[in-house]
């Protein structure tokens, strides 16, 4: 059979069956992140039906779908509203960064495996993922609350943290110069300030470009700006998905409203396709020995990056449930753990190191969706209150 007619067959059928588990996830009230996340397992390396003819694609997609998915969340806000956020939130980075680097640290430590492992591992449990939490927040509507600049603002923080972090830990693990490393960060650094500077000053200029009413040439006017900026931001150690935040943030008025509506079915296709590679690229088989460390780790970090959004929340002047909201929905971690351990991995650090971040990042993504929905069952909301009245109680007494 011809290479691209098996894709084709591929790639439809998964589709159906992906169109199936999400009316399933839907009809039972649940996320559909863990579902399209089995159904990659499933049919990755080692899977029950392996697809090899339509890997290359779903990894091309998945790198589109975060990209989309933080522009459009981009698309929400506007630069002054991101300024203000990033101002507020410089405590809660630094914050973020101990609570949830040293635990993976010291697991590395504790496991043998070494400090260039140890480095490498601060970095998996570090940085959430972008692409889940922007999935999750928009299927449970949460885009409009009050907590979910905060939970940007720390989401953004740690991807420019990583323009940093990245090109040290490639100079301790391959070797090149310090000199190298410090200027592929000080390049990283330039390009993140010219976009943001681009984006506060000029956004209403660059708004002006696109033809907010004719949608097939806004369509692809905004896509490719994205998508040009997104890589020109890679090239430089920078991530894609920063460079599409930064240029959804820029959009602003009808021509962002305009652009959300035409860009949402395009989204909604390639984040799914996201998802699916997270689980196409990994094998089961690699999982199962380091499953229950993976679990240890996971479970340690799910507490810390919580409390990281709990206390950042609480910093805004936002309530109990938001507070949990925001902790809760910064659990999963996603595309930079796995680029951190793959970095690490081929240099020659600990070999265990890449199948026990694929199981991290796999329990944290399946538990992350699940979690966020928290806040939101009644149960809470009655322990919330108890403990609010309670609290009144005792401050009368007083």
């Amino acid at each position: 059979m011809h290479e691209t007619t098996l894709l084709l067959i591929e790639v439809g059928a998964l589709l159906l069956v992906l169109s199936v588990l999400g009316r399933l996830a839907l009809r039972v009230g649940v996320s559909p992140i863990p579902l399209y996340l089995l159904a990659g397992l499933a049919v990755g390396h080692g899977g029950i039906i392996p697809l090899d003819a339509s890997a290359e694609f779903f990894e091309i997609g998945a790198q589109i779908g975060v990209i989309l998915l933080l522009a459009m969340l981009g698309l929400e806000y506007s630069p002054q509203e991101l300024m203000a956020s990033l101002k507020q939130s410089r405590v809660a980075g630094l914050l973020d960064g101990v609570l949830n680097a040293l635990p993976g640290a010291l697991f590395g430590l504790v496991m043998g495996w070494g400090w260039l492992a140890a480095v490498a591992l601060a970095g998996i449990t570090w940085v959430s993922s972008s692409g889940v939490i922007a999935k999750v927040l928009r299927d449970l509507g949460r885009l409009g609350n009050r907590e979910t600049p905060v939970v940007l603002s720390v989401l953004v923080i740690e991807d420019l943290a990583m323009a940093f972090y990245l090109p040290i830990l490639s100079a301790l693990v391959i070797g090149t110069s310090l000199l190298d490393g410090s200027l592929t960060v000080a390049l990283a650094v330039g390009v993140v300030a010219v976009i943001l500077f681009i984006a506060v000053r000029f956004g209403k200029q660059l708004s002006r470009l696109f033809p907010a009413h004719l949608p097939e040439p806004l369509l692809l006017g905004v896509l490719g700006l994205t998508m040009l900026v997104a890589g020109l931001a890679e090239q430089v150690s920078v991530s894609a998905a920063v460079g599409a935040f930064l240029v959804g943030i820029a959009i602003s008025g009808q021509v962002a409203h305009n652009a959300t509506v035409i860009l949402s079915p395009l989204r909604d296709l390639f984040a799914t396709v996201f998802f699916v590679f997270f689980g196409l690229s990994t094998s089961p088989a690699d999982i199962v020995p380091v499953l229950v460390p993976a679990f240890v780790l996971a479970i340690l970090t799910m507490g810390t990056k919580t409390l990281t959004g709990y206390l950042a929340a609480r910093r805004a002047g936002i309530g109990i449930p938001g507070r949990w909201r925001a902790g809760l929905s910064l659990t999963p971690r996603g595309e930079f753990s796995i680029v951190i351990a793959g970095l690490a991995v081929t240099a020659g650090v600990e070999p265990a190191l890449a199948p026990l971040a694929t199981a991290y990042v796999l329990i944290t993504v399946i538990a992350g969706p699940l979690l966020a929905r928290i806040p939101d069952a009644q149960w809470f909301k009655d322990a919330v209150r108890r403990r609010r009245l309670a609290a009144e109680a005792r401050a009368a007494a007083s």
